[in-house]
């Protein structure tokens, strides 16, 4: 299939961040602690939220998800450019290229369903507290998750099913760090107005249809902090939910101008990549922990009982 549908081709080049092999090496070193960083917060937020009965809740539930996807999401894109930085001839595959371009599609269109979601789980607590619990139930938890990946999934797989009947020509260089969709439209030398019209659809979808959930969400939500009288309960509401919104603009405002802009393989979409790609997944245990009361008494928590069974061991 792939001889048949991209003209011979096998491989595409990388070209990256730099050409400069000592830029390239600190770019490695900062990379990864980047990634290993990612790893570190997601996986502790993961086990807290798990572990900690305390944190058996609809907004847990959704943060552990959100954290299990930042984790997938970075680890689509971070060690291709880990190993890209230290080889010579930085190519990749035809096939390799496709399915990154596939997963890194998936996973924003999940980053994106999830952040909605949890906006709504904001609206559902702080304008309907005495129905919190029997509107968000453990059922429509779980469907709600398991939609949004469906979702982004789906809408990936139509994406990619077009992809493959691309014929690319002889000149293979890709001016980005991954593959992403956009950066393969200037190297086909078929039609692409009908990949370009799907993908378009599918930016405007997520776009419109989860930033319309989330705005909405937060209309609602202001104008009931804006009712409560009292001081200190309209700054305990809105600091529910600063976390969230910060995460949304990080996300979204670097996502959706990525997709919708022309590619040019300007460094402004080498910046629009990493700040969605790699930096939010690496900021959002941080938003969701910082100021956060709860977490941060997990933490202490699992802290006191882990050196209480390290003392008892050495007794």
């Amino acid at each position: 299939m792939a001889s048949r549908n991209h003209s011979g081709i096998t491989e595409f080049i990388l070209l990256g961040l730099s050409t400069d092999p000592h830029v390239q090496v600190l770019l490695f070193v900062l990379f990864l602690i980047i990634y290993l960083l990612t790893l570190l917060g997601n996986l502790l937020i993961i086990l807290l939220i798990h572990t900690d009965s305390n944190l058996h809740t609809p907004m847990y539930f959704f943060l552990s998800h959100l954290s299990f996807q930042d984790l997938f999401y970075s680890s689509v894109t971070v060690p291709k450019l880990l190993e890209n930085l230290l080889s010579q001839r930085k190519a990749i595959s035809v096939e390799g290229c496709l399915a990154q371009v596939f997963f890194v599609f998936a996973t924003t269109g999940i980053e994106a369903c999830l952040l909605s979601v949890m906006a709504y789980d904001r609206y559902a607590a702080i304008c309907h507290p005495l129905l919190y619990g029997q509107v968000m139930n453990k059922q429509l938890c779980e469907r709600l998750v398991w939609g949004s990946w469906v979702v982004a999934f789906l809408d990936a797989l139509m994406n990619i099913l077009l992809t493959l009947n691309m014929d690319f020509c002889e000149l293979q260089i890709i001016h980005h760090y991954s593959c992403e969709l956009p950066s393969l439209f200037p190297l086909s030398c078929s039609d692409v107005s009908t990949n370009s019209a799907m993908l378009l659809c599918s930016a405007l979808l997520h776009a419109i249809g989860t930033c319309l959930l989330i705005f909405f969400s937060y209309v609602r939500i202001l104008s009931t902090i804006l009712s409560i009288s009292s001081t200190t309960g309209r700054s305990q509401a809105f600091s529910t939910c600063s976390s969230h919104l910060t995460a949304v603009i990080l996300f979204y405002g670097s996502a959706i101008v990525r997709y919708l802009m022309p590619t040019s393989g300007s460094p402004l979409e080498l910046i629009l990549s990493i700040q969605y790609s790699v930096i939010t997944p690496l900021v959002n245990p941080l938003l969701y922990s910082w100021k956060n009361k709860e977490v941060k008494a997990a933490l202490r928590r699992m802290m006191i009982k882990y050196l209480q069974c390290l003392s008892t061991e050495y007794i």
